[in-house]
């Protein structure tokens, strides 16, 4: 009798792998359960058949043994499509924001804040002391003006930045630079656009 049950399965399996490649895998696994189980109760009549009692209860002990295995079997399979389902549909250009960050971007002082700077202190520093004294007072007046008038021209030229904090569907992270706000809101679904975003 077990013979018969290793034939069944055997045969199913076989069907089984037919009857998937022309199925979705959600489909298969919910026909295959079902074949499963009809099986089993087949071969629960056909034991009812056998005229020993002891024979009769193993023939039924074989019956669930081979039942249990098959169902640990489609259950097993049917998880690993559903993940293979899922991986296989994941967005590899979606994600979401995650931040958003506003900072300030100190500007770039060029040649005009030193020499502007330079000359208005090389005349204050000429304006102190006399001789030898005046002419020192107005190399540190000059070097020292150019330096603030450097400081002035980078606040001047000062601007904002937005700093956008992406997550990936994947899990990859990555951030992106705006000189203007782009609109963007944490929790935002967005699509990754040449080496930009877009919102979804």
């Amino acid at each position: 009798m077990k013979q018969h049950f290793f034939f069944l399965s055997a045969l199913l399996a076989l069907c089984s792998t037919a009857y998937a490649q022309g199925n979705s895998p959600q489909q298969y696994a919910t026909d295959n359960v079902k074949q499963i189980s009809a099986r089993y109760v087949d071969d629960k009549k056909l034991c009812s058949e056998e005229t020993n009692s002891s024979t009769r209860m193993q023939c039924l002990r074989d019956a669930k043994e081979e039942y249990d295995k098959s169902m640990a079997s489609a259950k097993t399979n049917q998880a690993s499509n559903k993940s293979n389902d899922k991986n296989h549909h994941t967005c590899a250009d979606c994600g979401k924001v995650i931040a958003v960050d506003v900072q300030d971007k100190q500007g770039e002082g060029g040649a005009l804040g030193l020499i502007a700077g330079g000359v208005v202190g090389g005349l204050l520093g000429n304006q102190v002391g006399g001789g030898t004294g005046r002419s020192l007072a107005t190399i540190a007046g000059a070097a020292g003006g150019a330096y603030a008038g450097h400081k002035v021209e980078e606040n001047v030229k000062s601007s904002k930045i937005w700093i956008i904090s992406v997550q990936y569907d994947n899990g990859n992270k990555n951030t992106y630079e705006f000189d203007h706000d782009p609109s963007y809101r944490p929790g935002e679904l967005i699509r990754r656009n040449g080496n930009g975003i877009e919102k979804r």
